[in-house]
């Protein structure tokens, strides 16, 4: 792909994204969603989060990530589900998974 591919493909990828953005508040006065369906929006959003977190926590790739970016996963979770400061929940999270793979845990 030479430079101007490149340039058509990030405009029209730029005017996508802003089509479906601006459709958003457009369309909300003129679409009306059924309670259910709106719960079900919700929800799905929340598993599509809880999806790439485990994804990104256990895979590497194709194989598994091995057990201490779990466990600093779960340590940055516990601490943001106690409200936590952001930084605090970061910096526990990453210090979990490096001590565990400095005493050769994978």
């Amino acid at each position: 792909m030479d430079g101007v591919e490149l340039l058509i493909a990030t405009a029209v990828l730029a005017a996508g994204t802003f089509a479906f953005r601006f459709a958003g508040p457009v369309l909300r006065t003129r679409v009306r969603l059924s309670p259910r369906a709106q719960r079900l929006m919700a929800l799905s959003a929340v598993v599509l989060l809880a999806a790439l977190v485990a994804t990104s926590a256990l895979m590497d790739g194709h194989a598994f990530a091995g057990a201490a970016r779990p466990a600093g996963v779960l340590v940055g979770g516990v601490l943001a589900w106690r409200k936590a400061p952001f930084v605090a929940v970061v910096v526990a999270a990453a210090a979990t998974a490096a001590l565990l793979r400095l005493a050769g845990v994978p």
